[in-house]
């Protein structure tokens, strides 16, 4: 089996390892290298640097609107193809070159969470339960029926990075699972997606990180978990801005001002929110590492 393989960052890398293993993968596509670190140096994808790893030949165009591209595709005669966060739209005429069409590994159950950021709104909304879908792509975003999913429970103190990598394990698996299919001449049962129940996932904007003490605990400590690596939720708590790791929030009464820090110790600094407290357990100076509220403490005697 002939498959194409679309990807950029490292949520895609293990399904290109699942691909290598149920067929050929005769060709990577993946975003063109992008300026990165302190000298901003063109730096490859992770897809493209596992590509390379692989002895697979990468292709990098910046879309597919030319006959150019797409006739480069066309060429490589795939039997299917297979894009997991690839960070371009594919228009229908890519999407009709290979025989079983294009199958999208994305990291929500869907209808819910559609779009670019499904990992993070679903930790931000308390979701309780995530998932992956394997779905036959169509003209839509995300909007194509569903070929096999698998569902998990999201951990109460589970953050973005680390719903992340499980779903991208098992992002794997699912697709491992569907190619096995294909390749056994089983081809799985396209399942429309429900029209009830849609949401969308828009991309993260740092300008988002900014907490907002006039809203709820626990809509605050769920904002921590989901910004947890990117971008990162930041605060001003008593008079210094911080950003913030790793926080909870107390169902606890009280008649503070949003935003004033009303107790600190060595379990964390609790700061008034429009209801409950947030209480900050790991966080991180400007210009620092990542310290618990008990270090962070011994350098703030004036709030002890």
């Amino acid at each position: 089996m002939r498959i194409v393989f679309a990807g950029t960052p490292d949520f895609a890398v293990p399904c290109l390892r699942a691909a290598s293993q149920r067929g050929e993968v005769v060709a990577v596509y993946t975003q063109p290298d992008r300026p990165a670190g302190r000298g901003r140096g063109l730096t490859p994808s992770p897809v493209k640097r596992e590509a390379l790893l692989r002895g697979i030949e990468v292709f990098q165009p910046e879309n597919f609107k030319s006959a150019v591209s797409k006739d480069a595709l066309r060429a490589l005669k795939p039997d299917l193809m297979v894009v997991v966060a690839y960070g371009l739209i594919l228009p229908q005429s890519v999407l009709d070159i290979p025989t079983y069409g294009c199958w999208n590994v994305h990291a929500s159950l869907l209808p819910r969470w559609r779009g670019a950021a499904p990992i993070q709104r679903a930790i931000e909304a308390g979701d309780s339960e995530s998932g992956v879908c394997l779905m036959q792509m169509e003209k839509g975003l995300d909007t194509g029926p569903v070929l096999l999913s698998q569902s998990l429970q999201i951990g109460e103190q589970e953050t973005g990075g680390q719903l992340h990598d499980r779903l991208s394990a098992l992002g794997a698996q699912v697709l491992a699972d569907g190619l096995g299919l294909l390749r056994a001449d089983i081809r799985p049962v396209p399942q429309p997606q429900p029209e009830e129940g849609v949401t969308y996932a828009h991309k993260l904007d740092k300008a988002e990180a900014r907490l907002d003490w006039s809203q709820p605990a626990t809509v605050l400590a769920n904002k921590v978990r989901a910004f947890n690596p990117w971008p990162m939720a930041e605060a001003v708590v008593a008079g210094e801005r911080l950003r913030l790791h790793g926080a909870v929030a107390l169902d606890e009464a009280h008649g503070a001002e949003p935003g004033l820090l009303i107790r600190a110790g060595r379990d964390g600094l609790d700061v008034a929110c429009a209801s409950g407290v947030l209480r900050i357990r790991v966080l991180q100076r400007e210009g620092g590492k990542a310290i618990t509220a008990a270090d962070y403490l011994n350098g703030r005697p004036d709030l002890r």
